[in-house]
């Protein structure tokens, strides 16, 4: 009996390190991930996983952040080693990563490798951490270095909204970190350089303005000054996957609105930046001057599209400051910087793939924007004006010494004004039941289209660069040449491009959300105890009865044998 018990024993054994072998086997042969998450926050965009699988060589992650960091930077650190190893699974190349302080470097090599990182975006954010009994300033870099043999890049990982609290900023960063870092890889690796085409010949852009566009795309992508008089067929505009028009200062024509209609009707993407009234500025010292509206030739196009851009101004609480000469300090004029609530500083965003997460963008004498019915068409707001705002309908009054008092806040009774949209779905042509300009190459003449996109900003300078007060030279996009602060027309500008070119690519991955799970802090201090014991205590407890239970069927069964 006792014999054959044993066989019994054996056999079952034996099946079950059969089942066992057979599985390590299967898993060895074939792998595979198990997302178990409620937020799947260890699944991959399928454009992700696309990147990955066309890696060619190995990569390896330089993450800076590192030493002691608070509790929210360790997430983040954890979140950011958790992606380059999901990367690493999904890979045809091995993803290595290690971890470098920059503060840690040698001194002679210090400050050159921080300069370094600020090309890529990377500048350090100052933390004040819990050492030795007290708080301490720390400065992080929240990013990291992403390299294969030749070539390297680097990417910024701490990004937030602005008015967004410390978790809300920590929880959006990790969200976006797919998105951060695959963009990255895909920087290195990419062989595809699709073209921009910057519309010109009618004052759109001087070279110095356009320089911050050419900068932001130059590394991703071909851009073009294309003078729309020299078309001469819709075609023309083929080989450009987006048109840009810049704040056009002359008239269209009849023939070059047909162009860019058709250029949208057959898959092309544009994006419109427009000025609706006529200023300058250099008159706005003493008496001031008056912006007034002028034809551009493209404000039926647009409403055919489903977008109104209305003649008027915004002025908004929530604004930047214009720099005027006030006088002299010896024998040197001085720059003040003046509140200018025609510059709007908007920082509430849509949760959508081009505008989620970022910081402010500057609005410079932006127009409203109003939805007109348009079959086929959804219409996306992508930012907007803060609770504070008012419209000034033209003509508009600009002057300096009108800024010498404090303005109104009864007068800024509107809120969140939308600046910029988004244009999807099936167009119809501008030039359908209408007749065709004499110019116009009218063969393939399409009466609507469904791959193009639109986007349309009131203002025409929203992706202008600045140019320095002392030598005339233009600055990145995005950045103030007297304060210094760096907004986010640029990131705004690529994440736009990124969206029309590919909406479906790893822009997409933008759209992840993770849930914060904080502890109630007040139920952990009241129940404190109760978890302690059951934690603690009823464990040991159960395995206590368990083992007292298996001693007395041991001697049970013991005392039966013998």
């Amino acid at each position: 009996m006792k014999r054959s018990v044993n066989i019994s024993l054996i056999k079952n054994l034996g099946i079950i390190a059969g089942i066992l072998v057979v599985i390590w086997v299967l898993a060895t042969l074939v792998p595979y991930r198990i997302d178990l998450t409620s937020d799947k926050r260890y699944s991959l965009h399928p454009a992700t996983v696309e990147v990955l699988e066309s890696l060619e060589e190995p990569l390896e992650v330089e993450i800076l952040l590192t030493g002691n960091l608070p509790g929210g930077m360790r997430r983040l650190q954890r979140s950011i080693e958790e992606t380059i190893r999901t990367f690493n699974a999904y890979s045809s190349e091995k993803i290595t990563f290690y971890y470098q302080d920059p503060l840690a470097l040698p001194k002679e090599e210090q400050e050159d490798y921080i300069v370094g990182l600020s090309e890529y975006g990377i500048n350090p954010t100052n933390l004040y951490v819990n050492e030795d009994g007290g708080q301490k300033s720390k400065l992080i870099f929240p990013g990291v270095i992403i390299r294969n043999a030749e070539f390297e890049t680097g990417s910024l990982l701490l990004r937030g909204e602005m008015g967004m609290g410390p978790d809300q900023v920590l929880n959006q960063s990790v969200e976006n970190l797919e998105f951060e870092l695959i963009n990255g890889i895909r920087k290195l690796i990419s062989k595809q350089a699709f073209e921009i085409g910057l519309a010109m010949g009618q004052g759109e852009l001087s070279v110095d303005e356009g320089f911050g566009i050419v900068e932001a795309l130059a590394d991703n992508y071909e851009v073009y000054k294309v003078p729309l008089e020299q078309a001469k067929k819709p075609s023309d505009l083929d080989p450009f996957k987006i048109m840009i028009v810049s704040g056009p200062k002359e008239k269209y024509t009849e023939t070059e609105i047909y162009l860019l209609d058709q250029y949208l009707m057959n898959g092309g993407n544009i994006i419109f930046l427009i000025d609706a009234l006529a200023y300058d500025m250099a008159q706005a010292g003493g008496e001031g001057t008056v912006a007034m509206p002028f034809e551009n030739g493209l404000d039926q196009l647009l409403f055919r599209y489903g977008v109104r851009v209305n003649k008027d101004l915004i002025q908004d609480m929530n604004f930047g400051r214009y720099p005027v000469m006030a006088g002299n300090f010896g024998d040197q004029q001085q720059l003040v910087p003046l509140p200018w609530p025609f510059f709007v500083l908007a920082g509430k965003m849509a949760s959508h793939p081009i505008t989620k997460g970022l910081d402010q963008v500057m609005f410079k004498f932006s127009s409203s924007l109003d939805t007109v019915k348009a079959d086929g068409i959804r219409k996306t707001p992508l930012i907007f004006s803060s609770d504070f705002t008012k419209k000034s309908p033209a003509p508009v009054r600009l002057a300096f010494v009108d800024m010498e008092n404090e303005p109104d806040l009864n007068e800024f009774g509107l809120k969140n004004l939308p600046l910029i949209y988004l244009l999807e779905g099936n167009f119809t042509s501008f030039f359908k039941n209408r007749f065709l300009p004499d110019a116009a190459d009218k063969t393939g003449f399409k009466e609507s289209g469904s791959q193009g996109k639109v986007i349309v900003a009131g203002t025409g300078s929203l992706f202008q660069s600045d140019l320095t007060p002392t030598d005339g030279n233009p600055l990145h996009l995005g950045q103030d040449p007297f304060s210094n602060v760096q907004y986010a027309n640029r990131q705004l500008l690529l994440n736009a491009i990124s969206y029309l070119v590919e909406p479906e690519g790893i822009i997409a991955t933008r759209t992840k959300q993770f849930q914060i799970r904080p502890l109630n802090k007040i139920k952990v201090q009241n129940e404190k105890s109760k978890w302690q014991v059951i934690n603690i205590l009823v464990p040991v407890a159960l395995f206590s009865i368990l083992g007292m239970v298996w001693i007395s069927i041991k001697k049970r069964n013991f005392s039966k044998r013998s």
